[in-house]
């Protein structure tokens, strides 16, 4: 059984800013590149797939604690994405670093080795980006100490 296709439609609004429409039940993103090609108004695509990435590793975290019945309390998520020249001297994300915070204390989750070391193993997005561009990922707790 093949899996659903996904997709979006983007029609251009002005300049490059352009409307990203998702489906009938999801609000409209406008999207815009930085000054000095276009104003800003919206998330660029590279933010766009950082938060594609952060949002992909959170939830797949959330699911691995979930499946375990563990509490992550509020998660929160940080993208850093290098942008650079590559060989042929166009611009390309070169790498990103995520760093997920958990809202509780590593030593309160049960199993927590069993978490980090499969959780992205469920993240659809990560992993296909990880065909191109290297993604390092940290996970530190509520204390900030760094888990993974």
């Amino acid at each position: 059984m093949s899996e659903p296709r996904v997709t979006v439609r983007l029609t251009q609004r002005t300049d490059y800013q352009f409307d990203n429409f998702f489906g009938a039940d999801v609000p409209t993103l406008l999207a815009d590149e930085p000054p000095p090609l276009g104003q800003g108004q919206g998330p660029s695509p590279v933010q766009l797939l950082c938060a594609a990435v952060g949002n992909c590793l959170s939830a797949s975290l959330l699911f691995s604690l979930r499946k375990l019945k563990q509490e992550s309390g509020t998660l929160a998520c940080e993208i850093d994405a290098e942008v650079g020249r590559s060989a042929d001297k166009r611009l390309r994300v070169l790498a990103m670093q995520a760093r997920l915070s958990l809202g509780v204390t590593g030593e309160s989750i049960t199993h927590l080795e069993r978490v980090l070391a499969s959780f992205e193993d469920y993240c659809t997005v990560t992993a296909s980006v990880r065909a191109a561009i290297p993604v390092e990922v940290q996970v530190v707790d509520s204390t900030g100490k760094r888990l993974k």
